[in-house]
């Protein structure tokens, strides 16, 4: 069974900073598209960013451009997402996801989540 943490969630005032971390114990993720989701109350989930296993290439979608970075250590078996500049609408559930395919369309692993609360 594959277990997919991650970590770094929590209640940050509006233009405040966050980072999260993923990491599996099972799997060698440099060897995988890693991706990171939310989910919104009454929303559905959307992908946030992917880091493809591809010539590093990545992925953030526009309303994250420029605040979000997806990014590796693979020394570490680790995925980060700085989240900067947050806004109350970046509140929701955040879940870490790994892909075998070159992006994050479909992922096979899904993390437990983590609240990322912005509130003044």
């Amino acid at each position: 069974q594959v277990h997919v943490v991650e970590s770094g969630g929590g209640l940050v005032h509006p233009g405040g900073s966050l980072t999260l971390s993923c990491t599996s114990s099972e799997l060698n993720l440099d060897s995988y598209s890693i991706g990171w989701f939310r989910q919104a109350p009454g929303k559905e989930r959307e992908e946030v960013a992917c880091s493809s296993y591809s010539e590093g290439s990545t992925y953030h979608l526009d309303s994250v451009k420029g605040r979000f970075t997806i990014s590796r250590d693979n020394d570490k078996n680790m995925v980060f997402f700085q989240m900067n500049s947050l806004k109350s609408e970046d509140t929701a559930i955040y879940y870490c996801a790994i892909d075998r395919a070159q992006w994050c369309n479909q992922p096979d692993y899904w993390g437990q989540g983590t609240q990322v609360t912005v509130s003044s």
